[in-house]
């Protein structure tokens, strides 16, 4: 990963090399692998996170439903 400083500006290039990593999800990675986790403990982590993202996906399709129909009548 580079980021390019400019005019010396560190904490712009931090900024964006921050930005970028939490992006990447190497914030969320560094924080699950901290600790030992538990295959049953893994496995429930996995069922939320797609539950979690089930339910965005189905909130999205309604909300977008909800507009086609108001802009038809």
């Amino acid at each position: 990963m580079k980021v390019v400083v400019r005019e010396n500006n560190i904490d712009q290039a931090l900024r964006v090399l921050k930005k970028t990593m939490q992006r990447d999800g190497v914030f969320r990675d560094m924080r699950t692998k901290r600790a030992y986790e538990k295959p049953s403990e893994k496995r429930v982590r996995k069922t939320a996170e797609a539950v979690r993202r089930r339910r965005k996906l189905l909130r999205k399709q309604a909300l977008r439903d909800a507009g086609a129909l108001g802009k038809r009548g």
